[in-house]
């Protein structure tokens, strides 16, 4: 393997790890992710529909021939989170010291790059 297919794979493991981590919470109704989506308004079926979403993200990113996309959707879902973090839940969201917030700029970030490494292979009429 050369180094920038390590790269390559170490960047889309970490959002789809961390994306399919969360579904968990998401899934079962944790305590911390029902509150998120509360303040939200947006408690259960934002909880629930996000969590689908995500899923399918991870799957997305975990393929290579759809890492592109996978990776554009991460983007939107992670900026959606950001700004959610900073307008309405804040950066501490129940006393976890930012968790969930540095979680999501790692994803985005990661996400981010994904894109821009995958960027010829995004489909393109001509």
């Amino acid at each position: 393997m050369t180094t920038k297919s390590i790269v390559n794979a170490i960047l889309r493991i970490i959002p789809a790890v961390i994306l399919l981590q969360t579904l968990f919470f998401k899934f079962s109704a944790a305590p911390e992710s029902v509150y998120i989506f509360e303040q939200l308004g947006l408690e259960p079926w934002g909880r629930i529909g996000l969590g689908i979403i995500e899923l399918i993200v991870a799957i997305l990113i975990l393929i290579p021939r759809t890492t592109w996309l996978g990776a554009l959707l991460g983007i939107g879902i992670m900026f959606g989170a950001i700004f959610s973090h900073i307008t309405k839940l804040g950066i501490v969201v129940q006393n976890d010291g930012g968790t969930l917030f540095i979680l999501a700029l790692i994803t985005f970030i990661s996400c981010a790059v994904l894109f821009w490494i995958n960027r010829k292979q995004i489909p393109l009429q001509k």
